[in-house]
């Protein structure tokens, strides 16, 4: 579930993102301090007016969703003999686990005497040199096709006895689980051919540099002692689990924090195998979305009339925040008109919304209103774009699934 370190689903738990440039209107709450939500957001707008940056053009961008898992990957030799053998970082880690979860210290020096340096991983998670545009266009082209469209219907035809059960256990939809799966792998093609140990170990001591490395490395040390744990408790061998080059496991991509936590036995053979078992992995991602607050039957996004007013109150209220914080009233009241004919605006003004903006250079942000089941999808990757792409592909799906 996480790509990007950044990227699933793709990779360790994922963050908001927390240095995105806000829209102008709203970069500084001091400005106006002593207003009301409705208050704040008619005030921005009126600036938005005033200096005419009605153009849409919102300077705040999320980083996309962690890229695809790597299909095929040579591993790289050592680029120093036994470099965690004796290593005194790797020690320290090795002295925590044995007081914390009761490992033999020999076993675990045994272990990574044989762990090699995968400076593909650390290639791969290095950040750009030069940060690119967001591009929200590009991005959703990337999912939106018609290989993960197509492949999405009969993944769905082929399981649609797991998908309904879950669907029914869990209150997460079918189409939704199909997409999450499709981005992520494509239905299980492609899965990574990392070994994991290597991938996480490589990242956990020998992240490349980075404004925020040794919080990336403490997270990935987490998810290293959480796959020797895993190994552990199922009597695997930690040598023997391939995935993303980010550490992200089979066919939803799980972190190994996420399989110990959300996985499940979905087929009742008393083993949780996402890398072989179809309906373990769709049972995994829906409960994975349960425990983190889906609500059944509820909406994930709404859409916003593309009035100017409305953009323009909806590029107020784009802060980047991923949990609702905003009302619908608050919009509402300062005059945001919405596209939703069904909606009961009147019985709704309470919900807890929050605003998605979807940059694309050269052209207006689109903007649209996400919901608690939108800020959920986050919590499986922490980005819009994702969370995005993985709505529009479910429509797309059960649209071309329908009779």
């Amino acid at each position: 579930m996480y790509d990007s370190l950044s990227p699933a689903h793709t990779r360790p738990p994922h963050r908001p993102d927390t240095d995105r440039p806000r829209a102008a209107a709203l970069r500084k709450r001091a400005d106006f301090p002593s207003l009301s939500p409705l208050s704040r957001l008619a005030h921005a707008f009126s600036v938005l007016l005033c200096v005419g940056t009605l153009a849409l053009s919102s300077a705040g961008v999320h980083a996309q969703a962690r890229g695809k898992p790597v299909a095929k990957a040579d591993f790289e030799e050592e680029v120093v003999p036994q470099r965690y053998a004796a290593n005194p970082e790797v020690d320290a880690f090795v002295n925590d686990l044995v007081a914390r979860d009761g490992f033999d210290r020999a076993e675990l020096q045994k272990v990574f005497s044989r762990v090699v340096f995968s400076q593909t991983a650390a290639r791969l998670a290095a950040p750009p040199a030069t940060p690119g545009q967001k591009n929200w266009a590009r991005y959703e082209r990337n999912f939106l096709d018609s290989t993960r469209i197509n492949g999405g219907v009969r993944f769905w035809n082929q399981n649609a006895a797991a998908l309904a059960r879950a669907a029914k256990q869990y209150g997460v939809p079918e189409e939704i689980i199909v997409a999450i799966i499709g981005v992520e792998t494509i239905y299980g093609r492609n899965m990574g051919n990392f070994r994991t140990i290597d991938a996480l170990t490589t990242l956990a001591f020998d992240y490349p540099p980075a404004r925020n490395r040794s919080e990336r490395m403490a997270l990935f040390r987490n998810e290293l002692e959480n796959l020797l744990l895993y190994a552990r408790e199922r009597g695997v061998d930690p040598f023997g689990i391939y995935g993303s080059y980010a550490g992200a496991i089979g066919i939803p991509q799980f972190m190994p924090s996420s399989i110990r936590n959300y996985a499940v036995d979905y087929t009742g053979d008393g083993k949780i195998n996402l890398t072989n078992d179809v309906a373990d992995a769709i049972g995994s991602v829906a409960n994975f979305l349960k425990q983190h607050g889906w609500q059944a039957k509820q909406p994930i996004v709404w859409n916003i009339a593309g009035d100017r007013g409305s953009q323009g109150l909806a590029e107020a209220g784009a802060d980047g925040q991923p949990e609702p914080h905003w009302k619908l009233g608050d919009f509402i009241k300062a005059g945001m008109l919405m596209n939703e004919p069904r909606l009961d605006v009147g019985a709704s003004l309470d919900t807890p919304v929050l605003i998605v903006d979807l940059p694309t250079p050269g052209h207006a942000t689109e903007y649209r209103m996400g919901l608690n089941n939108f800020y959920v999808l986050t919590r499986y990757n922490r980005s819009f774009f994702y969370a995005m792409s993985v709505y529009d592909l479910a429509d797309a799906i059960k649209a071309a699934r329908a009779p």
